[in-house]
């Protein structure tokens, strides 16, 4: 367009010069070799432009046939380069779509067009056409000859990092990740990958200062570098040996400024300085946390913060913390886990179920069930309780990854990301058909309307030594069936008139006689067969020495479930059961 006007101006200027000219006719007289030549002004300045015209028409022409080699030369060039990137172009999408034969094609129709010296893409091109087809020996060769060349070393060295991450090479892609770092500090994957090994490393001070140099690139914003920050200086307070206690009091309260909800940097900070004595410190450092965020380690460190404590004083911390946090499922859990270590079973039950009453999980009902072993000693309640947990939602836990710890740790121990462990209820396997009576359906009113009552003690019966009987057996009908009944026995000195006597006595005030089943006897034993009883018989009498006691004969009776007994309970309760 600039051309065209360019041009526009041109006619148009000649055209008013030649306009101009008009309107002032004039002569030119020219004498040259004694030639006199008279021309009109408008002719003359005609002839100097065609002349003009001419002279340059000729010089292009002359030039165009001087430099007709290099020009053809360049249009077939142009023309080769044009195909090769229309090949490389298609090569790269066929890659993409993972048509291994048709990149295969236009990788080599692109380097035989194109220079790979020249063109980065074409190793690029390579690379994939070599992972789609299977040949990571060949893809990773390549990607080794762009780490090596300035201007594809980035490119390579990310490439050479996926492909060892892949493959589980953990310290190859240490290296190539660390190298892409210091080549470009604001390549975000490069700058994070390099912190979190050295986070693996416990390097914590090189991680922080490559840390500094991704917020100068401007990588990341000022609040993810304050957060990332205070997760490596708690790591490094976590890591330091238990003789610099002030360093790690003072890594660990730095963190906590850059990140005030950050809970291990308060107990980390709070058991530092508790070690060095200093209790109303660290306590106030708990206690700030507790009031924006209960959480059951900051309880745990509240309440064991003075070594040799009784478990009286370890409540009255606990109830300070409920006083600073009340009517909270944590408050509330501390409370009732300290007032059983001191043996106050109504505390620790009522605050424990206001606290499952707010939010029912495992810990609470395993807590019930000690204090109720504690307690009580019911082992039914303690079972009931038992049933209870394992139907309960699980307790939060440090969880980063899948991987559930107890502990938290300023990296995944799975991928070695930063701050990813987070505290929350771990992910559990698919639960079956909801039972009867699930916690998590009912809740906690449903589990006390359930909890069995307390068994009572039985008390032992009492056992009579003062009556000396002997066995008299009496057979009836059925051979099965024995019939034992007590007979009182007199010492050594009675007469024979007397024995004769006291023999009719007991024959006129015979009492019930008394059967045992024995173990291979029919199921079906009616009344009427124990009604009909047959003299019995007595066996002989022998006289006993004095000095012996007197023996204690008891009615025996198999104890069978399969035998229907029509007795009443006096003749129960008189009976002995062998099993």
């Amino acid at each position: 367009m600039i051309k065209g006007l360019i041009f526009f101006v041109i006619v148009l200027a000649l055209g008013v010069g030649f306009a101009w000219l008009a309107d002032r006719p004039g002569e030119m007289l020219i004498n040259w070799q004694g030639q006199q030549i008279e021309l009109s002004l408008m002719t003359a300045v005609s002839i100097i432009v065609a002349l003009i015209v001419t002279v340059m028409l000729t010089w292009w022409i002359i030039r165009v046939i001087l430099t007709s080699p290099e020009i053809m030369s360049k249009f077939f060039k142009t023309r080769k380069r044009d195909r090769g990137y229309k090949a490389l172009s298609e090569g790269l999408i066929a890659a993409g779509a993972g048509d291994a034969t048709m990149a295969k094609k236009l990788t080599k129709q692109s380097k035989n067009l194109l220079d790979d010296e020249s063109e980065p893409l074409l190793n690029l091109l390579e690379v994939q056409t070599a992972m789609i087809d299977g040949r990571d020996d060949d893809a990773r060769a390549s990607l080794q000859k762009m780490a090596d060349k300035p201007d594809t070393a980035i490119l390579g060295l990310r490439g050479l990092y996926l492909e060892a991450k892949r493959l589980g090479a953990g310290e190859a892609a240490r290296q190539y990740a660390m190298k892409a770092a210091d080549q470009a500090p604001h390549l975000s994957w490069a700058s994070d990958a390099a912190i979190e090994y050295c986070a693996q490393d416990a390097n914590w001070d090189d991680a922080i200062r490559r840390l500094e140099k991704q917020r100068t690139a401007g990588v990341i914003s000022n609040d993810d570098a304050k957060r990332k920050k205070a997760i490596l200086l708690a790591g490094r307070a976590l890591t330091r040996s238990d003789g610099e206690l002030p360093e790690i009091s003072k890594d660990a309260l730095a963190a906590l400024s850059l990140a005030p909800n950050l809970v291990p940097a308060a107990t980390i900070a709070a058991k530092a300085l508790f070690r060095q004595g200093n209790l109303r410190k660290g306590s106030r450092v708990l206690e700030k946390l507790w009031k924006e965020q209960p959480h059951p380690q900051i309880a745990d460190a509240y309440v064991n913060a003075r070594v040799g404590d009784t478990a009286g004083d370890r409540l009255k911390r606990a109830q300070k913390l409920e006083s600073l946090k009340g009517n909270q499922v944590e408050s509330l859990f501390i409370v009732a886990k300290m007032a059983l270590e001191t043996r106050n079973f109504d505390l620790a039950r009522q605050k424990l179920e206001a606290a499952a009453r707010l939010e029912p999980r495992e810990s609470m009902y395993l807590l019930l069930a000690d204090i109720e072993e504690a307690e009580t000693g019911d082992q039914g309640r303690v079972r009931h309780w038992l049933s209870c947990a394992v139907k309960a939602p699980r307790d939060p836990q440090w969880t980063a990854d899948g991987y559930v710890s107890d502990k938290w740790a300023p990296f995944s121990p799975v991928t070695g990301k930063l701050d990813s462990f987070e505290w929350k209820v771990p992910l559990t396997a698919l639960t079956g058909p909801v039972t009867e009576g699930d916690v998590s359906e009912n809740g906690f009113d449903q589990a006390i309307s359930n909890l069995p009552a307390i068994a009572a003690t039985p008390e032992a019966a009492p056992v009579e030594t003062d009556i000396a009987e002997e066995t008299v057996v009496t057979p009836i009908e059925d051979d099965n069936v024995i019939d034992v009944t007590p007979q009182e026995t007199e010492t050594e000195n009675a007469s024979p008139s007397d024995e004769a006597a006291s023999s009719e006595n007991d024959t006129s005030d015979e009492k019930p006689k008394e059967t045992v089943v024995a173990d291979n006897a029919p199921e079906d034993v009616s009344d009427e067969d124990n009604a009909v009883t047959p003299p019995a018989i007595q066996q002989p009498d022998v006289a006993e020495p004095a000095d012996e006691p007197a023996k204690e004969v008891m009615s025996i009776r198999v104890d069978d479930p399969g035998i229907d007994e029509n007795v009443d309970e006096a003749e129960k309760k008189s009976r002995f059961s062998l099993f």
